[in-house]
């Protein structure tokens, strides 16, 4: 009886030098919290070489008057438009400040002047996170934050507590005072714009149609990508 020929197949050759695919795990949510200002010994120095006038100013004398009178004057102009009601007319007032105010404190970054004397060291920063040096609680930031509420407070009794005017109000006032907590303070909100999948779809060259698929890479010719 024959014994059966036993057939040996080559061992399959394993490049241990080779660089393995770079992967990266997926993230559950389209939104990052990333910290601004390394508050480093150098920023710090270059922080304190010269006063900061563009966030100074807030503690100076009559400026924290300047918001009641321009709330004021506002109110007077808005009120000056044929066929405004008082509910709408306070309702506009209190979203125009609001969004002045997070134009001006929490949008906008960097210094407008004398950027050079401070290294960049304020470049990433808001006005309100430049205000008494960052510092929390302050007489400054606690006036800017109770400001805005008395005026919600204001207009929602002169409109009447209707409710359609107290959500929007509300909901600009929300958006406006998060910004202002400790919490996030130098702290940024973005979006995720990195690919979803995780990982590149590798790619291979194609040929045209009806031409002939090489059987190996020696029987590649130029012909082929023709």
């Amino acid at each position: 009886m024959n014994r059966p020929t036993s057939i040996k197949l080559p061992a399959l050759g394993i490049d241990v030098g080779a660089k393995p695919l770079r992967t990266r795990g997926r993230s559950g949510s389209i939104v990052k919290v990333e910290q601004v200002g390394e508050g480093s010994i150098e920023e710090v120095l270059d922080r304190s070489a010269y006063s900061n006038i563009n966030a100074d100013w807030v503690n100076a004398k009559g400026a924290w008057l300047i918001h009641v009178v321009l709330i004021c004057i506002g109110k007077l102009i808005i009120d000056t438009v044929p066929g405004m009601t008082q509910q709408i007319s306070w309702t506009l007032v209190n979203l125009f400040y609001l969004a002045l105010s997070y134009l001006m404190f929490h949008w906008v970054t960097g210094i407008p002047f004398h950027n050079d004397l401070h290294g960049g060291a304020y470049d990433d920063l808001t006005l309100w996170e430049q205000i008494d040096d960052g510092a929390q609680y302050t007489p400054a930031k606690k006036w800017l934050f109770i400001l805005p509420i008395t005026l919600f407070l204001a207009s929602t009794h002169y409109t009447n507590y209707n409710p359609w005017l107290f959500s929007v109000n509300i909901s600009a006032l929300v958006l406006v005072l998060i910004p202002k907590l400790p919490q996030l303070h130098r702290r940024r909100v973005r979006l995720v714009h990195d690919d979803l999948s995780g990982m590149a779809t590798p790619t291979t060259p194609g040929f045209p149609s009806g031409a002939s698929t090489p059987s190996s890479l020696r029987d590649i010719t130029e012909a082929h990508f023709r």
